[in-house]
């Protein structure tokens, strides 16, 4: 069985590269969506009904499909490798996963609400929750990458301070489209 692990893990991180292209994506047609809900007859309905349309297909054509391939190819190579759950890293990563997890099933939460055009977040709101796999993903590339030699307080403050950019960025940008609507 050892045998096909590079095969297994390279269809496991194809899955989970397809799957974040999809969690990077589906706050953006959300943020869309709260958007075009704002705007006047007869645009409001056709943006909803286009982004309507393209959310759909992207949730279930590509996200939640990688979700489950990503996750069945994992459980492959925990099958193989067995050893692994006995590190501690490991057992971080698993959390991450977790919490991604968590993250994708309220963004399946919010894709039926806006599929029932219930808006209840603003589009700043999705602007903030949209770098949330930003940092789950940087989490577990830099944990998986560099395993045991890991330094915590090197990692959570990384990850502070990226979390810190992401939302100066967004801070940023808002005011620029303020000043801009176009930008």
């Amino acid at each position: 069985m050892s045998d096909y692990y590079n095969y297994i893990k390279s269809l496991h991180l194809i899955f989970v590269v397809t799957w974040f292209a999809g969690l990077f994506y589906i706050p953006r047609i959300f943020i869309y969506h709260i958007e075009a809900s704002e705007k006047p007859s007869p645009d409001k309905e056709i943006l909803t009904d286009q982004l309507q349309l393209m959310a759909k297909r992207l949730w279930y054509i590509i996200t939640w499909p990688s979700a489950v391939l990503a996750t069945v190819f994992a459980i492959w190579l925990l099958i193989i490798f067995p050893a692994w759950l006995q590190q501690p890293w490991m057992h971080v990563k698993l959390g991450f996963v977790v919490l991604l997890i968590a993250y994708h099933l309220k963004n399946h939460q919010i894709f039926h609400q806006l599929q029932r055009n219930e808006v209840k977040y603003t589009s700043n709101f999705m602007r903030l929750w949209n770098e949330g796999a930003t940092l789950i993903l940087f989490s577990v590339v830099f944990l998986v990458i560099l395993k045991n030699a890991f330094n915590w307080i090197f990692g959570v403050v990384g990850i502070i301070v990226l979390g810190m950019l992401l939302m100066l960025g967004i801070k940023v940008y808002k005011r620029i489209r303020d000043k801009n609507p176009r930008a």
